[in-house]
């Protein structure tokens, strides 16, 4: 190979190179822990506070954030979903791709009553789920998702020790994210909009 064929093979590899860098997106940085792939919490069959069984397919076209707590949790709970409203908020116009939801691992108390005028302190769109007491230890099962009830000073005044962390789908129904407690709205709001991006 002549000199001049030698630069001009040099020239077409690096030429394909960048072509095919072009064409490899890189990866989205996520905030949250990146559970893309997960064989685990792939649905849920509840009723809402409605009354309304639903699952998943409900939500296509939506990201769903969906968290296991209950009403009169002091602190966890309603920290958590103040900031999806928030996140939601900060989203703008596209804040109503989003859907919150909350899976109550205290079907004892929380009522559908309970539970709606509960969601509609955070955002008039959020959901209650509420099962069974024998729904919700199949869900929470499937989710990976630890709770237990701490017995308080008389029958009904005890609390709920549970796992403290939302799960993430993206519009198609696939989970995504694991999003701490803690985390802040302004780092869901950051990972709901990498989502919506690749939507």
């Amino acid at each position: 190979m002549n000199r001049r064929n030698a630069v001009l093979s040099i020239a077409a590899s690096l030429g394909a190179g960048a072509i095919l860098a072009g064409c490899m997106e890189p990866k989205a940085q996520f905030k949250s822990i990146d559970l893309t792939g997960a064989d685990y919490a792939k649905d849920f069959q509840l009723p809402d506070h409605n009354g309304q069984v639903r699952t998943l397919k409900d939500f296509k076209g939506k990201i769903v954030v969906l968290f296991f707590g209950y009403t009169q949790c002091p602190d966890v709970c309603p920290t958590t979903m103040a900031e999806l409203a928030q996140a939601k908020g900060l989203l703008g116009p596209d804040g109503e791709k989003i859907q919150g939801i909350l899976v109550t691992v205290d079907p004892e108390r929380d009522t559908p009553e309970v539970l709606k005028a509960y969601m509609a302190n955070f955002d008039p769109t959020f959901l209650a789920l509420r099962g069974t007491p024998e729904q919700v230890v199949a869900t929470t099962k499937d989710f990976k998702v630890f709770y237990k009830k701490v017995q308080g000073k008389t029958a009904t005044s005890y609390t709920m020790d549970h796992s403290a962390a939302s799960f993430v789908y993206d519009t198609k129904g696939q989970l995504r994210l694991y999003t701490r407690y803690g985390s802040g709205a302004q780092a869901l709001a950051d990972d709901l909009r990498l989502l919506l991006k690749q939507a």
